[in-house]
């Protein structure tokens, strides 16, 4: 844990203090639970009437807000600036503890003195771990792997055969990356199938996040390739050949069918699902539950299944709900227009 002054953390935020700028500041929290020496955070101007409330000692806001009973740091997004302030203080210096004896490590592998790794990791042979790598126990790495600098595995991760992690990659409790991708051919004959030999490999480029128990699959042929700044949550699918671009999020749940493509900045809510063989391009934002099953262009923003505009998507919400009262109303003016025809007879 580190202390900075209001001046200090003001600074790596592009933020300007109102009040004491030599105030030291030992911790972040939010503002029910915040203490003195703690700074917190509001990232609407409307909630500045709580900050009376709040034992903190700072606080960050909205540039909109001038005055408080408090000391603040005025930011034009709080909470971009609150996730950098907490970040800043809570980083500790690496402390390389080296290999545990516990700790099973193969041959010709080439790994740095300043790591940490714990007990009951497997490491493969002539597997290349860089500096500041801390690998919890129970981490499984296959042969030929390369895990770039300051990474993080935490325990009962799983990185398999050859795949290829860069610099500050974190791969939550048991992800597992590198898992035979879901490729198989079935004899119409028999009805029997016959798998299909996955020989690539899965590449996590540099600040890569995999969440808890998601699984990354390996490639059939070539790479499965997670760009760099990418943030995957828990429990996601990602099947063979995908390619995930440069700073997308994929919440929890989702699933993507192999070879598939995402650009940059693409988001997958909860539970969406992306068919095979698809290309989502820059932008594009599929909704909780959602199922993509064709090409969506730059910026699409789509919700349903199968998943149409979001804004047609909640007209169609909306209709289907009423649909039973919509019925009974056909209902009831087919049987006027009976008792109108049997009339005029």
């Amino acid at each position: 844990m580190q202390t900075a002054t209001l001046e200090e953390l003001a600074a790596l935020v592009d933020g300007t203090v109102r009040g004491d700028a030599q105030l030291v500041i030992n911790g972040f929290n939010s503002l029910e639970l915040a203490s003195a020496g703690e700074l917190t955070f509001i990232n609407n101007s409307k909630l500045a009437g709580q900050l009376t409330e709040t034992n903190a000692s700072a606080s960050l806001v909205p540039e909109d807000v001038e005055l408080a009973d408090l000391p603040l740091i005025r930011v034009e997004n709080p909470d971009l600036a609150s996730a950098i302030i907490h970040s800043f203080l809570l980083a500790e210096e690496f402390q390389a503890t080296g290999i545990h004896p516990g700790a099973v490590i193969g041959e010709g592998c080439t790994i740095s003195d300043q790591v940490s790794i714990g007990p009951l990791v497997s490491i493969g042979n002539r597997v290349r771990i860089g500096e500041r790598v801390l690998i919890e126990p129970g981490v499984m790495i296959g042969d030929d792997v390369e895990i770039g600098e300051d990474s993080v595995l935490y325990a009962n991760a799983v990185v398999a055969k050859g795949c290829i992690l860069g610099s500050r990659v974190k791969l939550f409790h048991g992800a597992v990356i590198g898992s035979d991708g879901f490729g198989f051919a079935t004899d119409p004959a028999t009805g029997n199938h016959v798998s299909k030999p996955q020989v690539g490999i899965v590449r996590l480029d540099d600040g890569v996040q995999i969440g808890a128990n998601t699984c990354v699959d390996r490639a059939a042929f070539g790479i499965t390739w997670i760009k760099s700044g990418v943030r995957i949550d828990n429990q996601v699918m990602v099947g063979h050949n995908c390619v995930i671009g440069e700073n997308s999020i994929v919440v929890g749940q989702a699933g993507i069918a192999g070879s598939s493509t995402l650009g940059r900045n693409v988001v997958l809510a909860a539970r969406a699902a992306v068919g095979g063989h698809i290309h989502l391009d820059d932008g594009v934002m599929v909704a909780a539950l959602g199922g993509v099953h064709t090409n969506l262009k730059k910026g699409a923003v789509v919700g349903g299944v199968p998943a149409i505009d979001v804004k047609k998507w909640g007209r169609a919400s909306v209709s289907f709900a009423r649909l039973p009262e919509m019925v009974k109303e056909i209902r009831r003016l087919r049987k006027e227009l009976d008792e109108l025809k049997e009339g005029e007879v």
